[in-house]
């Protein structure tokens, strides 16, 4: 198969599909995306993908941006690593409910809240807390006797939901004091390949999670 190539920036939303090739334990480069000055990206990697932004992921011919679709990619290139549920089952299904309500409703949220100039609203990061706040109570309440969103096992969903619990840490009170998220972020921490993206990205882990 071909290799694969990452393009990505420390903590940004190339933090799920980094994670997912480190649990799939396939070989692949990283390549990081250094902006200049004024926050654009470089002119080779625009005519990449021509929004600036990341995650990219490079496989032979195919060029793939957005990192819900870079996961359902992987997921289905290598099954054996169980990613998603198998095709067919209520199990698949609300993966991908999962998974686009996440990067459709939650990332969208957390994204005012870190970039409100980019809205150019006023009382942009008030109206995206408290949306915030809604979602974050709503899989609060689905984490409730579960470990994972879908089915018994880890998924492409909770490497998602890892990413964007770290991103709301910036909310009051950050997204992880809510228990059954905190054990969630916790559970997916200790997975072998998001220990590899923390590390590889050289991202801090919070107290909770270096001093038990």
């Amino acid at each position: 198969m071909s290799t694969l190539r990452l393009h990505w920036r420390p903590g940004t939303a190339a933090m799920a599909p980094h994670a997912a090739l480190a649990e799939i334990g396939v070989e692949y480069d990283l390549a990081r995306v250094e902006l200049n000055a004024a926050g654009e990206a470089p002119a080779a990697y625009l005519r990449l993908n021509p929004s600036g932004l990341v995650p990219t992921l490079e496989t032979g011919e195919l060029v793939l941006t957005e990192a819900a679709a870079i996961l359902l990619h992987l997921a289905d290139a290598y099954p054996e690593a169980r990613l998603m549920p198998p095709l067919q089952t209520v199990e698949r299904s609300d993966a991908y409910r999962w998974l686009l309500h996440l990067t459709n409703t939650l990332q969208n949220t957390l994204l005012r809240l870190h970039f409100p100039e980019r809205y150019g609203e006023s009382g942009v990061r008030t109206s995206a807390a408290a949306a915030a706040d809604r979602e974050l109570a709503a899989i609060e309440r689905h984490l409730d006797g579960r470990h994972w969103l879908v089915g018994q096992t880890r998924g492409a969903p909770d490497l998602f939901l890892f990413m964007l619990t770290r991103w709301g840490r910036i909310l009051a009170p950050p997204a992880w004091e809510r228990p059954g998220i905190r054990s969630h972020f916790l559970r997916a921490l200790a997975l072998p390949g998001v220990r590899r993206m923390m590390d590889e990205q050289g991202l801090d882990l919070p107290p909770f999670a270096t001093h038990p």
